[in-house]
């Protein structure tokens, strides 16, 4: 029996199991895949406050290492199912069984949006990514294009100018959704803007081969030939055991990152928010963990 059971080891969850921790409670913090979340597969952050510039990878090792040091019980499992009524909340995971605590802190993140073209599934992992970070030196000296406008797809598109021969970005749009500073080094670069047009078919069996875009003006459609095809669309928000909570696909909460579920409070990227940074998140689990030792004070 915890005090708190953490779902998710992203910034948002590592920080709500930091101050939590700090404050005397009895944590389980709960991941299924590796700490940090999307995060770690950033290559590079440079808006988070104490560093010009660190990498993802870099950053969330530090805040492992840190939630480490204290005595917060990190599992790493998938959750199966949840109970969140009642004064108990039941977690239950599939290698671990059930999980108790009195309060539940919902830290699931997102995953990548994606593109929604035929074949993506079968060509994820044979000339199609999600992580330019993870990736990329898979396509060292080839030809790869990033499909988004935001911060991510330009991130991405930069970064992969370090191994790639030839690297294009391709958005629907003819200006991007990236910050300024980003948007500008992009027009700088020898990165190749294919703007207005998006990705109609996949090429390829086996391994991607090359892609078909079409130009959202005019119609027309054109094969590019491709080794490597980065998708940074978006992304989704890890709600789907808790439609209830989030009935447009994010957790709605106040501002003490309560949900409307008494003791259950989400963070980071799956509640509604107006900015979803690792600063952000890191913020909101700060929040979250902190009103929980309040309220086992009883001076909230």
């Amino acid at each position: 029996m915890y005090d708190v059971i953490i779902i998710g080891g992203g910034p948002a969850g590592m920080s709500a199991a930091l101050y939590a921790s700090r404050g005397g409670l009895k944590v389980a913090l709960i991941e299924k895949m590796s700490m940090g979340g999307q995060a770690c597969l950033t290559s590079e952050i440079e808006n988070y406050p104490g560093f010009i510039n660190v990498g993802g990878f870099e950053l969330s090792m530090k805040m492992n290492e840190q939630i480490s040091a204290l005595k917060v019980d990190i599992i790493y499992d998938t959750v199966s199912s949840l109970v969140l009524e009642g004064e108990r909340k039941s977690v239950d995971t599939e290698f671990n069984g059930i999980i108790e605590a009195e309060a539940v802190i919902l830290a699931m993140g997102a995953r990548p949006r994606l593109l929604g073209v035929e074949g993506e599934e079968r060509l994820t992992g044979s000339g199609i990514s999600y992580c330019a970070t993870c990736d990329a030196a898979f396509y060292r000296g080839k030809t790869v294009m990033v499909v988004g406008g935001g911060n991510t797809a330009v991130e991405d598109a930069l970064y992969l100018e370090k191994f790639a021969k030839k690297v294009m970005l391709l958005h629907r749009r003819n200006q991007f959704r990236a910050g300024p500073t980003l948007a500008e080094r992009i027009k700088n670069s020898n990165v190749e803007l294919i703007l207005e047009s998006v990705v109609t078919q996949l090429i390829g069996e086996q391994n991607l081969k090359g892609v078909v875009v079409k130009d959202v003006n005019t119609g027309v459609e054109r094969e590019i030939e491709l080794d490597g095809l980065f998708v940074a669309v978006g992304q989704q928000p890890q709600t789907d055991m808790v439609k209830d909570l989030a009935p447009n696909g994010y957790i709605i909460t106040n501002d003490k990152m309560e949900t409307s579920i008494p003791m259950v409070y989400a963070v980071g990227d799956i509640r509604v928010k107006p900015l979803r940074q690792v600063v952000t998140a890191a913020a909101d689990g700060a929040i979250a963990g902190e009103m929980l030792v309040r309220k086992s004070l009883k001076y909230e």
